[in-house]
Formats: C-alpha cells, sequence, structure tokens
C-alpha cells in the first residue's frame, strides 16, 4: 500500500489498487525484460536561453541545432553504464560484419577480373573452377549481409525500446502527461512524437553509420584497386602529352564530388519541408482521433459537415506538404537516376584506350569498372540517402523538443522559482489540510489564494463557487496533478486517495477491466463486481462483464458516472474527490447514489466540487470560492449541520438512524425550497 504523501494518481486514480489489498502484479512480459535495462535516467540538461542578440531567424536555426544535440543527450545513454547491455556487443558485432562483408566484395572484385581474363584466355579449366569458387563466395556474402541485417535491426529495436520506455516513464511521471496541457511549448501531439518519430529517429542513425562505415570502407579499398589498375593515363596534346596518375580514382572523385553537390544543392529545403510534412501528418491524425473520440457529441448535434470541413482543411494542409516533398524527391530522383546510368560506363570508356592498345586485359577492365561502381556508389552515398536523413533530422527534432518540454517540468519539480505545492503528511486526526494554498499556472498568475481548510475523517466537505472561481483547479492541486502555487497539501499518513472526475475513463477491453480501473481486472471476483455494478444501478449488464467491447462508446455519460462509483465502492478508499461525479445523473439517480456511498463507505472522508445545490444535504460543511482579481479566495466556510450534532451522532447521521433526517429527505426538502 502506497503511502499518501507521494503524489496521488491523476483523476480517475488512487494511489494504492484495489480495496485495503495490494494490487496482483501481473507476470513480467520475458521478451520486454530483455529488450529493456537500465537504470533510471539522468537528470535533465541545463536550460538554454538563446543569445538575446541573435536576430529571429538566428534564434530559430540556434534553436534546431540545440534540439538535435537535445536529442543525442538522451539517445546517446543506450550505450551507457544506464543503458541496454547488448548494445556494445551488438555494435561492436555489425562493425566487424561490415569489415568482412566488404573483404568479401573484394574477393567477389578480384574473381570478377579472373573470371574475364580466363574468358578472353579461352581458359575452360579455369572458368570452371572459378564458376566453382563463386557459389561459396556468394554464400558467404548472403550470410553475411542476413547477419548484418539481424544485428542492425536489432540495435534499432532495442534501442528504439531503451529510449521509447524512458520518454514514456518521464511522460507519465507525476502526471507530466497531464501538466503539458498546461504549459506553453512545442510538445503537441505527443503520442505521434514517441510513436512515429521516436521510431524514425532511432532506426535512421542505426542505418546512417553502419551505411558511412561501409562506405568509408569500401571506398579506402578500392580507391588503392583503382590507383593499382588504373595506373597513369597518357594524353597527347599537340606535340606534347600529359600524364594523369591515378586517373580512375581522380575521376570517380570528381564525379561523386559533382552529384553529391547537386544533390546538396537541390535538397537544401528537405529538411524544413519534411518538418511541415510530418507536423501536418499528426495534426491530421489527431483530428481524425478526436472525431472518434466524441463521436456520440458530434453525431448528437449533427456537426458531420462542419467536422468534414475541418477534416479537409487539415488534409489539404498534409497534400500540400505532400506535393512540395514530392517536388524535392524527383529532383533528387533525377539527379541518382543519371548517376546510377552513367557509372557503370564511364569507367569503360576511360579504360577502352588501354584494353585497345594492349596495356589492360579485359579481367582488368572489368575489375576497374566493378572497383569504380563500388567507390561511385559509396562516394554517392549521400546521394540516395539524404531525403531519409532530412526526415530523420525532422523526427529527431520533433522528439527533442518533447524532451525539452519535459525538461521543463522537471526542472520546475525541484525548482523554487515559481513556487511549488509542497506534499505532506499531517501531524493529527486531520484527515487532509490545506495550508496557506495558493495555485498559480506555470507563468505565476494566480488562480487560487492562500485557502486555508482542515478537514476532520469522515467530514464531507462541499466545495461551491460561480464557473471560473478555481474550484476544479482546487481540486487539481489536492491530487497533484497541479504542481505551481504555494503552500501545502497534507494527507494522513498511510490514507488512500480516489478521484471520480466528470468524465470517467473508461479503458480499452472488458467491462470488469473498466468497473476494476486502476486497479488489476482479477483482483475481485465476477460476483463482487456484478454486486457493485447492482449497487449504482448497472445490474442490467451484470451478464456483459467478460464481454469485450468499445464501452468508453456504448455507454452513456450517466452509465459512465454509475461505472465511476463502482469503482470507488470496489477500491473503498479513505478519502474521495469528487469533481462534479453526478453531473450526468438526474436528481433522483444522484440522490441514490450518494446515499449508496455513505451507506457503503460510512467512514469514507469526501471533497466533492458541484454546482448543484441539492448535494448541501449530503454533506456536513461547505466552502464558497469567490473570483477576484489576482486569484479566488475562500469567502465563506460553514456548516450545514451544527457542528456538536456532527460529533454526536457520528455515523448514524448519515445512515438509516431514526433520529436523523435522511439525506434523500433532505435532498427532496431543499429542492422545495428552492
Amino acid at each position: 500500500m502506497a503511502d499518501i504523501k507521494s503524489r496521488p494518481k491523476p483523476a480517475g486514480g488512487t494511489r494504492p489498487n484495489g480495496a485495503g489489498k495490494p494490487r496482483r502484479k501481473k507476470a513480467p512480459d520475458v521478451e520486454a525484460v530483455s529488450e529493456v535495462v537500465g537504470e533510471a535516467p539522468p537528470p535533465p540538461p541545463e536550460a538554454v536561453e538563446p543569445d538575446p542578440q541573435l536576430t529571429p531567424e538566428q534564434a530559430e536555426r540556434a534553436r534546431k541545432k540545440y534540439l538535435l544535440k537535445r536529442f543525442w543527450i538522451s539517445a546517446r545513454g543506450y550505450w551507457s553504464r544506464r543503458g541496454d547491455r547488448l548494445a556494445w556487443p551488438c555494435t561492436i558485432g555489425l562493425l566487424i560484419l561490415i569489415c568482412v562483408n566488404v573483404g568479401i566484395q573484394y574477393g567477389i572484385n578480384v574473381w570478377n577480373r579472373s573470371i574475364f581474363d580466363a574468358i578472353e584466355q579461352r581458359n575452360a579449366p579455369t572458368v570452371y573452377f572459378l564458376s566453382a569458387v563463386f557459389v561459396p563466395l556468394v554464400l558467404g556474402s548472403a550470410s553475411l549481409v542476413v547477419a548484418q541485417v539481424y544485428l542492425r535491426m536489432t540495435i534499432q529495436r532495442r534501442w528504439r525500446s531503451w529510449l521509447t520506455t524512458s520518454v514514456i516513464g518521464r511522460w507519465l511521471t507525476n502526471g507530466r502527461y497531464y501538466q503539458l496541457n498546461l504549459v506553453s511549448g512545442d510538445h503537441q501531439n505527443p503520442e505521434a512524437r514517441i510513436a512515429e518519430d521516436l521510431r524514425i529517429a532511432t532506426e535512421s542513425p542505426v542505418d546512417f553509420v553502419s551505411g558511412v562505415i561501409n562506405a568509408f570502407l569500401a571506398a579506402s579499398t578500392f580507391i588503392v584497386v583503382l590507383w593499382t589498375i588504373g595506373g597513369a593515363l597518357t594524353l597527347p596534346i599537340g606535340s606534347s602529352s600529359v600524364t594523369i596518375p591515378g586517373f580512375l580514382v581522380i575521376t570517380a572523385v570528381i564525379y561523386a564530388a559533382i552529384t553529391s553537390t547537386s544533390m546538396v544543392i537541390i535538397g537544401r529545403h528537405f529538411v524544413e519541408l519534411s518538418e511541415q510534412k510530418n507536423q501536418a501528418e499528426a495534426e491530421f491524425r489527431y483530428t481524425l482521433t478526436r472525431v472518434r473520440e466524441n463521436g456520440e457529441s458530434i453525431a448528437l448535434l449533427g456537426g458531420e459537415e462542419e467536422e468534414r470541413s475541418g477534416i479537409d482543411r487539415t488534409f489539404a494542409g498534409v497534400l500540400k506538404r505532400w506535393a512540395m516533398l514530392a517536388g524535392q524527391h524527383m529532383r533528387t530522383a533525377l539527379v541518382s537516376q543519371g548517376s546510377s546510368l552513367f557509372a557503370p560506363v564511364v569507367p569503360v570508356l576511360l579504360c577502352a584506350p588501354k584494353f585497345l592498345d594492349g596495356s589492360m586485359s579485359l579481367g582488368q577492365v572489368m575489375q576497374a569498372a566493378s572497383a569504380f561502381a563500388i567507390v561511385q556508389g559509396a562516394f554517392g552515398w549521400l546521394v540516395d540517402n539524404y531525403p531519409r536523413l532530412a526526415d530523420w533530422n525532422a523526427s529527431a527534432r520533433r522528439i527533442a523538443s518533447l524532451m525539452m518540454s519535459l525538461d521543463g517540468l522537471e526542472r520546475a519539480e525541484e525548482s523554487d522559482a515559481l513556487g511549488r505545492i509542497n506534499r505532506g503528511e499531517t501531524r493529527d486526526d486531520t484527515m487532509l489540510s490545506l495550508n496557506e494554498l495558493s495555485v498559480s499556472l506555470d507563468d505565476g498568475t494566480a488562480v487560487v489564494k492562500e485557502t486555508e481548510v482542515a478537514i476532520q475523517p469522515g467530514e464531507r466537505l462541499l466545495v461551491a463557487g460561480e464557473s471560473g472561481s478555481g474550484k476544479s483547479t482546487l481540486v487539481r492541486a489536492i491530487a497533484g496533478l497541479w504542481p505551481w502555487g504555494g503552500g501545502s497539501v497534507d494527507f494522513h499518513p498511510g490514507k488512500r486517495l480516489f478521484m471520480l472526475p466528470q468524465r470517467p475513463y473508461i479503458p480499452s477491453g472488458t467491462l470488469r477491466r473498466a468497473t476494476a480501473y486502476p486497479g488489476a481486472a482479477e483482483d475481485w471476483t465476477v460476483p463482487q463486481i456484478k454486486a457493485a455494478l447492482d449497487k449504482v444501478g448497472l445490474g442490467h449488464l451484470g451478464d456483459r462483464i467478460e464481454e469485450d467491447a468499445p464501452w468508453d462508446q456504448t455507454l452513456s455519460g450517466g452509465e459512465k458516472q454509475r461505472l465511476a462509483f463502482a469503482r470507488l465502492l470496489l477500491h473503498a478508499p479513505d478519502i474521495v474527490v469528487l469533481d462534479e461525479a453526478t453531473a450526468a445523473l438526474d436528481d433522483k439517480s444522484q440522490d441514490k447514489m450518494m446515499e449508496t456511498v455513505i451507506k457503503e463507505l460510512p467512514d469514507v472522508t469526501i471533497v466533492s466540487v458541484a454546482h448543484r445545490a441539492e448535494l448541501e444535504a449530503f454533506h456536513s460543511r461547505k466552502i464558497t470560492l469567490e473570483r477576484r482579481k489576482g486569484g479566488a479566495k475562500l469567502v465563506s466556510d460553514i456548516d450545514l449541520l451544527p457542528r456538536k450534532r456532527r460529533g454526536l451522532l457520528g455515523r448514524a447521521l448519515w445512515g438509516s438512524g431514526a433520529s436523523a433526517e435522511k439525506p434523500s429527505e433532505r435532498g427532496a426538502a431543499s429542492r422545495k425550497k428552492s
């Protein structure tokens, strides 16, 4: 059982899981455990402020440059002591395979020369022998390539797994996934950044590094071959001649320089367009997700045409950026295709004079042509990979932007610059106390000022006030979701908190899982869950407890709130915070729900945020917040029942004792008066 002084989970969750019993842990996935090992992530890097003397364009370039640096600060941790134990063995193994594979390429290059020399000399035994040798060379090369692909993709998979786990861990810690909605920054659609951008950001560097190493080794090896075979070329110029040493090497370098320079010039906007395209794609996915999540409201309001208009606008932005990116791909394809067609022909034409005068054999010409193609491919590696490199650049910056926003939240948790709401323990029997509690935005703007409240065990407190007075903000501060402000929120040691928001979260899966959430479905038996559903008026769903259905779309707003109360009965916490938790219920159902909670959990401490005056009948105390300039303030704190009666009658006051007026009767009376 977790200590309440820890930050409570977001609305709808509870720090401990289960009705006074620990949540049963699921067996860990063996593969997942083997994929990710390491320690807690290091603290975030220090904040970097832009030079105030920079122009906006210079500041933006500096920011983008730092984003790549920020990505590597976290990403390189995969190879550190905090990273994966298989990171270095796989990396070293991949490097060895690349080197051996270049050696096999050289062997095939030599074989190429020998077979054509044998054909030129009509040496049948040598041709047959070399034909037999070629099979092991091919098998060896194919095996090395397969092993290389396996190690490369293993590094990519494990690196993505390690970094994704790290980012998700930071994202979910202390409710930061919720706090990102409250702060400014470039972190929109974090789910798309984690799922898609992080995948690209970890796949491409492995391909890039292995490709660069392979290109460097291949170029180094076969430049020597070209220099050795080609030798010098003597060109007659009038009465004199010019000798060009290593003419094949010089030609290969010049050829690659022309194609690479052309690619850089033509594709200079690739990075910017890739960023815009990825952002547009993320916004399009988000728009579609919003329609699915709010399908019922849209259907009831008949908003299909308006939604279609919004989707069309967003999709038009995607198509526009794709069209611009297609233009870049067309231009780069022109360079790439032209290069691939010229590369095999150029060395043959250059070697033709030497072959015709007998200074080069056919085998040497073919070996030179093969080596030239390999060198050209190595030098022109950028030509083929520049678009993907640009895509990686954009994705790495997007995930780094999310990291920087998480950095800011993490630093704010440890800094006193903005002021933090302290969380501690009460020293007496007080269940919950707010001590000089002030709640502010992340920019320091006050929302709630200096609230002082002490709530005793079993007390039922109603928080009232007009819309916008800070009631829900106060609830978020109690739950630990809102970190900025001052003062403290103290809980009784060892007590458990449960939140019921206005819009309960319904997870995917069975109704049993949805009812038990955030506990494990197996923590309660089917009869226990059925009984809880029956108590909150959902008995008609008793036969569908094990049914896997889209319950979030199937249940009405009122049924979702009833389901949340069923969770409350199962978890039986010590403190429950109701944030407009009965707003979707009619008056009669609301009274019934509150009666059920009081009957089933007579000792629970309740903090309610609500607009309905009828709820006063189910509370013993009421505080009122009033919106004022400089932050809302507590303007009244009244007892809805005389304090002496509250202390004497105790449980009977809210139960079925004859000496107390029933909550339902009090609620009806208050409605008549109103």
